[in-house]
Formats: structure tokens, C-alpha cells, sequence
């Protein structure tokens, strides 16, 4: 059997449980033995088993890794019987393994010695140095640097669900243990895959008996393999509220706030799934804030993924809302406006607040100017704080914190002169609050360079600690220091050829010709001071108590200085983490001005206007743009975006928005003119100016949009079958209070199926739901619903013809289009002629054919949506008065005048109906 045969059938047969089991570990080196005890504590994690400068894999997490890394898959022995497969990393390029696998979906316990080897041969020269994992690496519990976006959160996120009432109460928590965050909400089960989605989690831990609903499969479908099971205890309700107060070390929640039994469960199981990855070590996280699932406009999944938020179809960030404006120049602020773009305010008074720190901001252009040039030089101090917490902090995480302070401290007071509005009030005092002694110890030990790792020394100011300067002088200058102490014995005993020396037997001495040896020897007080040491044929060699002194601080110089500097750098970081919720704070506050300012200049750049918020159902938006087209435009062609018009307002008295129903040629702009609406109202309720004229928004409670074509064939879904669930969703969810956007509803069947379905939302859109609505369709038979529908409108995109061609206006107005040209845009796309020209024959004789029995006649044939709903209503509980008086009727024994009396009287009944 070949090598390679030999490690595909040790994979084969030596699974985790094999591995395990009493046979395994009898047959198993001490070492392996230690390794196998260890794996099958972590039977769900790569294990990274330290050895000397190496993280070493074996069996099944050797064959994984090297597949995923591209390394060598190696052996290292036998393990009953057959080769054991083995590969490796080094560990000071652990980090860059560590990326890779993670990104891949693996989870990495990372083993390290945690026994001196020294101590380990005092049981025996076979005993193995104990180790243990020190930490499991998953997705959602990162803080290396390397491993970490900048730009974006890294969310761990659990899901609670609690039984016993109606419908089970469902909660979910979320913790970024790189900044501290960590926030609850309460949900349900029909909104549940929305939130996961707005929260973006890069771990999703759920309770193992959910995570094997069927109820939880439409999520799981979605999220993937970032849902985790994890043993239900950790959901507990009943210890949950405990559990989170030991953590925070507090007797009781109460100044935390109110809770749910549902949001202490998802709490509980966070911190519970933390304390297990981070095993003995605390990351600093902030007090469990809650937010409230109505102070965010609610975006189902599908319209995030229709307006490509923050990541575009495809998965890219270019071509993205976020990507076009983002204008924030620190880590942080990018992290904040993404959290503010994914989750825009209901509450007009708090969006009202962000807007005037913009406002105040772009009246101030000079002041604005000089704070980002200030926040460009600041670190990320959150994810160094957490770093330095949790021990995996080196001497660059404290040089950030020093650095943070000093910017902040500068930004502070440029802050005092102005009159600030908004959040900068605030924002200004808690950078403020930043302590000025931390700043200044941290100041005084640093030094200027300093080295990535802890363990390489070097990072202590010179003149800051007294004995560590002696320490390095013995280390780096020992030769001048043993020179100067021989001229100073040459001197005072007149010996001038007076040397000192060293060898491995006797290591430093003093060294005098026979001659001279009476200098060291004569008198008492020559004799107490030079001890003789040796005779030699022509010279003698003595030491003395200081020399001997000398010679072990030189031998331990360089232990010393590092010990010096380890006792230095654990005291700054007790410094630093004492200081934590202030620095949290202040960072925080930080990256509100860089938001402000980010979106101040933006605005300025690109033209956009201060949107009036308010809690209206208004929607009047003049010379609205679409921003990611629009900026597209600009770099690629130089071209000018084309401003539209959009006014949604209610006009009937009571608070009912208007629906427009957009027709229009393909090519002609609708999707973005659909789009750009929609986006605007994000905009203008993440706080943010908008790229229109002025815009004027009575808040948006759910957003919807069903724009686009796609279909899911996992899940066995058709392209229209797609569409109509996505459809379904909105007209069961929207109230008279969203804005929704629907493009081209039906036009994935049959032309009459689609037609028919295409009515019937328009009419429950505008009778059931009375939101406001842009209703984007091909079928020009709906322009007729105008007549009845009270708040429907008819807009069109308009165009030009010009010799058979057709010029795209990309305009939007009043009216609906009497064609779709598609076969133009067929002959644009480059179909061949000879198609062109049959497609133009086949258009006119079935044109021909619909005039003999135009839709327009539906108007008139077809009840409205509600008295349809009526006569449903009426259907299912029994005969009406009307359907009674038609059954009493004998037309053949009435004569014309009981004819008519009886038609009047139907007449009359309806008219009640």
C-alpha cells in the first residue's frame, strides 16, 4: 500500500469517535495520546497543536487543511497500523492559515503548551509538555486585525425562542466582542430572517431543537452555513438573567433595563457561546442595549437584496448604496454608517437630530474640513481595546490607544469653539471625558518605534524605568561597560597593562603580569578588594566582588530587560482596560463625527438637500436622482443623470398615499427611476441629505421592493414563483404607512394570467393596503384603472422617435405610453433583421386582433377590489337580498310595468350594498 493509499485509509477509519475510543489511545504515542484527548474535547474544531514554532494538524484536520491552505499533507508515525497524515503552519504566519480557513467555513481550536518543557522532564525524559486549548477561533469571535474588516462589523448573533404562549416569543442578541457592542431585540417568526439580515451576523448561533425545525428552514436556506446548532441549554430562560449578571459582575439587571424571556435567553446563550470560545478571557463588552423593533424601518430580505444596499447581486461592494456614500475616513465611522444604512429610524425627532449635525456641519465647511483632516490619523482604538483585553494585544495595540488619545484630545479642542448642534453636542463631551493621565503614562513609556510582537522587547522609552536602561546598557554595551571598569582598575592600582578577560571556565577576570601582581596583593585593603583566582606561568588572575556582580547582570541582562518590560506592559494594559468604557464611549463618539462629517461632505460634493422628516405619510420628492447611477454616470461617460419627480402624497383627505402607475418602454429608466425613490427614503431616514432638489418624507414603517427577475431553484422556486411569493409577502405585510415598489408583476406566465394578477395587486394596493406605491408594468390595459382607483395616477417614461429609431428621454410624466417598443430595443440588442421584421408583422396582426376586444372594456365589465371582497364576504355567509329578490322574480308572467317597479327595487338594494 503507497503512502498516500495508506493516509486516505487511516482517514478513512479513524474518525473523531475512533479516535477516541479506549483501542485509539492504547495504541497511541504519549504525544499522540495527548493530542487524540484534546480532539475529542473539540470534536467540531480544526485543532491547531502547538508544537515548538509550528501548529501541527493530524488525521482528518491534516487532510482538510491542506486542501483548503494548498500545503503539503504530510506523516508522522503510525497510529494503529497505518500512517498518520500530518501537516503544518508556522506560528508566526498562523494569522494568514487562520483567514483562509475561517473564510471557508472551518472553526480552529488553537492548542498552545501551557507548561514550561523544563518543568515537563522533571516527571521523566519521556513526559509530554501539558497543553490545552486556549481559544476556539469561529467567524462571529475574531479580533486579529488581520482577520477583521475595517469597514465592516463582525457580528456573533443568537436567536431565542421561547414556547408557552399563543405564538412563541422569539428574541435575538448580537455581540461584536472586536468593539463591544452588544444589543437586543425582540422579533417574530415572519420578521425573523429580516432582522438576521439587517444585523449582517458572521455567526449565527441557534438552539439545536430550532436549528431542526421546519419552521427555521426558510432561514436556514438563506443564511447558510453561517447558522450554528448549539445545545439548548445555553438558551436556559430560567438561568439566563444570572448568567448575564456574573458576567458583568453586578447582583442584579435592573440598571440594565427591561427584558424579555426571550431576549435574557438569546443574552444569555451570547455571553454563554463567548465565555466557551474565548475560554479563560473577558473581551470588554458594553452593557446589553435594547432597541426596539419599531424604531427601524422594517426591509424585507428580498428588497434589501433588490436595492443592493451594501452589497450588489453579485456579492461586490462596488456598485453599492454604501460604496457611493461613503465618505467617512476612519474605521469606525464606515462601521457606523453601514449600521445606520441597514438600519434607517422611524422616529422623526431622532432623524431630525442627525440631520442637523450635517446641517451644522456643511454651514461650517472650514471646521468640518479640519475634523476629518484630524480623524484620519485615528486608529481604530475599539478593536485594539479588545485586542489588549483579552491578551492578545502587542505593543502597536497600545501605541494605537496613545495615539487615539492624543488625536481625540486635539479634535476635543477644536470642538470647544464652535456652537455645535445635533449629536456633536454630545459627541464633543464624551471625547472629552477621554482620560488626560492615560494618555500621558502611556506617553512617557512608549517608545516611537515600536515592534509588532510583545515578546520581542524594545517597546519601553529609553529613560522611562531607570533599571531598564542598566539592563539594556549590559546587554547592547557589556564590552564598553567591562572597558570602563578595566581603565577604572588600571588607574587606581597603576597597573597599565591591567586587562580584563573572560573565558567559558572562569568567565570575567582580572588579568596582571607576575610583575605587577604585587599591586593586587600587597596590604590589607589590595588583598579584601582583588580575590585571586588563579596562577598562571607568567601572569596571575584575580576577580572582585563588583566584577562577579558585573558578569551575572551581563548574563541576565537581556532576561531582565524583557521582564522588566513584560511587568511595564501588563501595568499600562491594567491601565487601559480600567479606562475601557471611557474609551468605548469616546470612540463611539468619534465615529459619529466621522459619519457627520462624512455626510456633510458628501452632500456638499454631490448636491444633495436636507430631506424635511416628519410623521406625515407624505412624498413629494422634486428633482430626485438616483445616487449610485448618478455617480456612475459621471466617471464613465461624463454624462448628466436625468432628475424625476416623485409625489406620493395623499390627497383625499385622509392620510392615504397616491400610487403611480409607471408605464413605459424597457430601457426607458423605470428600474431606476423605481430604485432611486426607494433609496431616498433610506436615505433620508438613516439621517442623511438626499440627491434631489428638496424632499419631503412622512415616514416610511416597511419598505418593499419587488424589482427585478431571479429564480431559486434550491429551493425548487420558478422565476414567477419567486415573484409571487415576493409579491404575496408585500400585499399581506404593507400598511398605509410603507412605500412599496413593484416592476413588472406578472409578466412570467401567461399574458391574460398575468394581466389578471397584475390588476388584482394594483386594486389591493390601492382598496386594502393604502400605501404608497410605484407600480412599474408593460401592461397598458392597467392605464384604465386610473378611471376608477381615486389615488392612482398615470406616469410614463417618455421617448422620441426618429426615423424608426427610438431616443430614450429617460424622463418621467404625466400619462401612459402606447407601446413598449421592445422590437427597437430587440434591433438595439442586435437581434438579426430577418427577426426584427417578423416580429414587426406578428406585433401588427395581434394588435390587430386585441382591437376587436380591447381590456378597455374590463373597466366597465369588472367590479372594484372591494366590492369583489364584498361579494366574496357576501358569497360565504349566505344569499343576499338582492340574489333573494332576483329568485322571486317570474319574467315571464310580469307585465312591463312590474318589469320595471322590480328593477328599480333591485336597483335600490344594491345602492344599500
Amino acid at each position: 500500500m503507497s503512502v498516500n493509499d495508506q493516509i486516505v485509509r487511516a482517514n478513512d477509519i479513524l474518525s473523531t469517535a475512533e479516535l477516541a475510543s479506549d483501542e485509539s489511545r492504547a495504541s497511541a504515542t504519549p504525544m499522540m495520546e495527548q493530542y487524540i484527548e484534546i480532539k475529542a474535547t473539540n470534536p467540531d474544531s480544526m485543532l491547531f497543536y502547538r508544537m515548538g514554532d509550528f501548529y501541527e494538524l493530524f488525521f482528518q484536520d491534516a487532510v482538510d487543511a491542506s486542501r483548503a491552505l494548498g500545503i503539503t499533507l504530510t506523516k508522522r508515525g503510525q497510529h494503529m497500523g497505518l500512517d498518520i497524515p500530518m501537516c503544518g503552519v508556522p506560528v508566526h504566519a498562523a494569522d494568514d492559515y487562520l483567514q483562509k480557513l475561517i473564510a471557508v467555513g472551518f472553526r480552529v481550536a488553537v492548542c498552545e503548551q501551557v507548561e514550561d518543557p523544563a518543568e515537563a522532564k522533571k516527571r521523566g525524559s519521556k513526559s509530554v509538555v501539558r497543553r490545552d486549548v486556549v481559544r476556539l477561533v469561529t467567524p462571529g469571535t475574531l479580533t486579529e486585525e488581520k482577520l477583521l474588516s475595517p469597514s465592516d462589523a463582525n457580528y456573533l448573533m443568537a436567536v431565542a425562542r421561547i414556547r408557552g404562549g399563543a405564538e412563541p416569543a422569539m428574541a435575538l442578541a448580537w455581540i461584536d466582542i472586536s468593539t463591544g457592542i452588544f444589543r437586543l431585540s425582540e422579533t417574530a417568526q415572519g420578521q425573523l430572517l429580516a432582522d438576521i439580515l439587517r444585523i449582517d451576523p458572521r455567526e449565527l448561533i441557534v438552539p439545536d431543537t430550532l436549528f431542526h425545525d421546519p419552521e427555521f428552514r426558510p432561514v436556514l436556506d438563506v443564511v447558510g452555513r453561517v447558522a450554528v446548532p448549539q445545545p439548548a441549554v445555553l438558551f436556559d430562560s430560567a438561568t439566563a438573567e444570572g448568567r448575564i449578571a456574573r458576567y458583568f459582575g453586578v447582583s442584579t439587571l435592573d440598571g440594565f433595563g427591561t427584558f424579555s424571556r426571550a431576549e435574557l435567553a438569546a443574552a444569555s446563550a451570547a455571553i454563554s457561546y463567548v465565555e466557551k470560545t474565548q475560554i479563560a478571557e473577558r473581551p470588554p463588552l458594553g452593557r446589553p442595549e435594547r432597541e426596539s423593533s419599531a424604531s427601524t424601518l422594517f426591509i424585507d430580505p428580498a428588497t434589501r437584496g433588490n436595492l443592493e444596499l451594501v452589497r450588489t447581486q453579485s456579492g461586490d461592494r462596488a456598485g453599492t448604496l454604501l460604496k457611493a456614500i461613503d465618505r467617512t475616513v476612519t474605521s469606525g465611522g464606515a462601521r457606523l454608517l453601514a449600521e445606520r444604512l441597514m438600519s434607517p429610524l422611524t422616529d422623526p425627532d431622532a432623524i431630525n437630530v442627525r440631520l442637523d449635525s450635517i446641517a451644522m456641519l456643511g454651514e461650517c465647511p472650514s471646521f468640518s474640513e479640519d475634523l476629518r483632516r484630524a480623524l484620519k490619523a485615528l486608529p481604530d482604538m475599539p478593536r485594539a481595546l479588545s485586542r489588549i483585553a483579552l491578551g492578545r494585544g502587542g505593543p502597536r495595540d497600545l501605541g494605537a490607544i496613545l495615539q487615539g488619545l492624543s488625536v481625540s484630545a486635539g479634535i476635543a479642542q477644536t470642538m470647544v469653539v464652535e456652537d455645535l448642534g445635533g449629536e456633536l453636542a454630545g459627541a464633543r463631551a464624551a471625547i472629552a471625558a477621554l482620560p488626560i493621565d492615560l494618555s500621558h503614562r502611556l506617553a512617557v513609556m512608549l517608545a516611537d518605534e515600536l515592534p509588532l510582537l510583545k515578546r520581542d522587547g524594545g517597546f519601553i522609552r529609553e529613560g522611562a524605568d531607570g533599571e531598564l536602561d542598566e539592563m539594556r546598557a549590559l546587554r547592547d554595551q557589556s564590552r564598553r561597560v567591562i572597558a570602563g571598569l578595566q581603565l577604572q582598575y588600571a588607574e587606581e592600582t597603576g597597573v597599565k597593562s591591567l586587562k580584563i578577560k573572560h573565558n567559558n571556565v572562569l568567565g570575567y577576570f582580572i588579568e596582571v603580569s607576575a610583575g605587577n601582581a604585587s599591586a593586587l596583593t600587597d596590604g590589607d585593603e589590595a588583598k579584601a578588594r582583588f580575590i585571586h583566582r588563579q596562577t598562571m606561568a607568567g601572569a596571575m588572575r584575580f576577580t572582585t566582588t563588583v566584577l562577579s556582580e558585573l558578569e551575572t547582570k551581563i548574563a541576565n541582562a537581556a532576561d531582565r530587560a524583557l521582564a522588566i518590560e513584560f511587568a511595564a506592559f501588563d501595568g499600562l494594559v491594567e491601565a487601559v482596560v480600567a479606562e475601557a468604557e471611557a474609551i468605548k464611549a469616546a470612540a463611539r463618539a468619534l465615529a459619529v463625527v466621522d459619519v457627520s462629517a462624512g455626510l456633510a461632505a458628501l452632500a456638499e460634493e454631490q448636491a444633495y438637500c436636507r430631506p424635511t422628516v416628519d410623521s406625515s405619510t407624505m412624498f413629494a420628492i422634486v428633482g430626485g436622482r438616483h445616487p449610485v447611477v448618478e455617480q456612475a454616470l459621471r466617471r464613465q461617460q461624463a454624462a448628466a443623470f436625468v432628475a424625476n419627480s416623485c409625489d406620493l402624497s395623499p390627497d383625499d383627505g385622509k392620510g392615504h398615499g397616491a400610487i403611480w402607475l409607471l408605464t413605459g418602454p424597457n430601457m426607458g429608466g423605470k428600474s431606476t427611476f423605481l430604485r432611486q425613490n426607494a433609496l431616498i427614503a433610506i436615505l433620508a431616514q438613516m439621517g442623511a441629505y438626499v440627491p434631489a432638489e428638496s424632499a419631503y418624507i412622512g415616514v416610511v414603517d416597511r419598505l418593499f421592493s419587488r424589482v427585478g427577475a431571479s429564480d431559486d431553484l434550491a429551493r425548487g422556486r420558478s422565476t414567477f414563483m419567486v415573484e409571487m411569493v415576493e409579491t404575496a409577502a408585500i400585499l399581506n405585510q404593507a400598511t398605509d404607512r410603507s412605500l412599496v415598489i413593484l416592476d413588472e408583476i406578472g409578466r412570467g406566465t401567461a399574458t391574460f394570467d398575468g394581466l389578471s394578477i397584475a390588476w388584482a395587486a394594483v386594486e389591493h394596493l390601492h382598496e386594502a393596503n393604502r400605501c404608497r406605491g410605484l407600480f412599474a408594468t408593460h401592461f397598458h390595459e392597467l392605464t384604465v384603472l386610473s378611471e376608477k382607483l381615486a389615488r392612482l395616477s398615470n406616469a410614463t417614461m417618455r421617448v422620441k422617435e426618429w426615423d424608426g429609431d427610438v431616443i430614450f428621454l429617460h424622463e418621467v410624466g404625466p400619462g401612459a405610453a402606447d407601446r413598449s417598443y421592445g422590437i427597437q430595443v430587440a434591433r438595439l440588442a442586435g437581434l438579426p433583421p430577418s427577426v426584427v421584421a417578423r416580429a414587426k408583422d406578428v406585433l401588427a396582426k395581434l394588435e390587430d386582433a386585441d382591437r376587436k376586444n380591447p381590456a378597455s372594456q374590463l373597466i366597465d365589465d369588472l367590479p372594484l377590489f372591494q366590492v369583489a371582497v364584498r361579494r366574496e364576504e357576501a358569497q360565504r355567509s349566505g344569499p343576499s337580498k338582492v340574489e333573494e329578490l332576483v329568485k322571486g322574480l317570474s319574467p315571464d308572467d310580469m307585465t312591463p310595468r312590474e318589469a320595471l317597479d322590480a328593477l328599480y327595487a333591485l336597483k335600490k338594494e344594491l345602492g344599500k350594498a
